[in-house]
């Protein structure tokens, strides 16, 4: 499902309620009438558009806003250090572990809510960066459901892979 219950009758009669939506309906139909058919299906599909538009819009201030997640996820450097952030809906738990933390679970990530996770990474007391440059590192998630995966954070740059496992790092 794209969006939560998304009972096409209900979303496709909120749709057709807007004199616009009658227009384009009438018309889409009109032009390719082989579409009748799945009129339930393309109605879901357009009221899951408009719902993620509309949670877009009030959690992250609109889709351009959104689009520059570069500019919040991943690995950002912020004065006198880095923070990590990372878009994870279904996640329990999760860690950043990799070369800096000799690979371990203790740069646990903590949830900002709709499915962001953050960890503030301060400069060392010298002011080298904890994550060094050219440091491998993964995602450790605990889904929802209970179980474990690591994975190459989203907003990498950078990928290496491990040629003894074949299996690939953020860097």
């Amino acid at each position: 499902r794209l969006f939560p219950d998304s009972s096409t009758s209900v979303h496709r009669s909120t749709a057709l309620s807007t004199p616009g939506a009658i227009a384009m309906a009438l018309r889409i139909f009109e032009i390719d009438p082989m579409l009748q058919g799945v009129q339930g299906q393309i109605w879901e599909r357009v009221n899951g558009y408009r719902w993620w538009k509309g949670e877009l819009q009030e959690k992250e201030g609109g889709l351009e806003k959104f689009a520059e997640g570069y500019k919040t996820f991943g690995l950002v450097r912020q004065g006198d250090g880095v923070t990590y952030r990372e878009w994870l809906p279904n996640a329990r738990q999760v860690f950043l572990a990799g070369e800096f933390n000799n690979w371990s679970n203790d740069t646990p990530l903590s949830s900002e809510g709709f499915g962001r996770w953050v960890v503030r990474l301060p400069d060392r007391a010298d002011g080298t960066p904890v994550v060094p440059h050219r440091c491998q590192l993964k995602v450790r998630i605990e889904t929802n459901d209970g179980h474990w995966v690591e994975r190459v954070p989203a907003w990498t740059r950078v990928a290496w892979q491990d040629h003894s496992t074949n299996l690939f790092n953020g860097v």
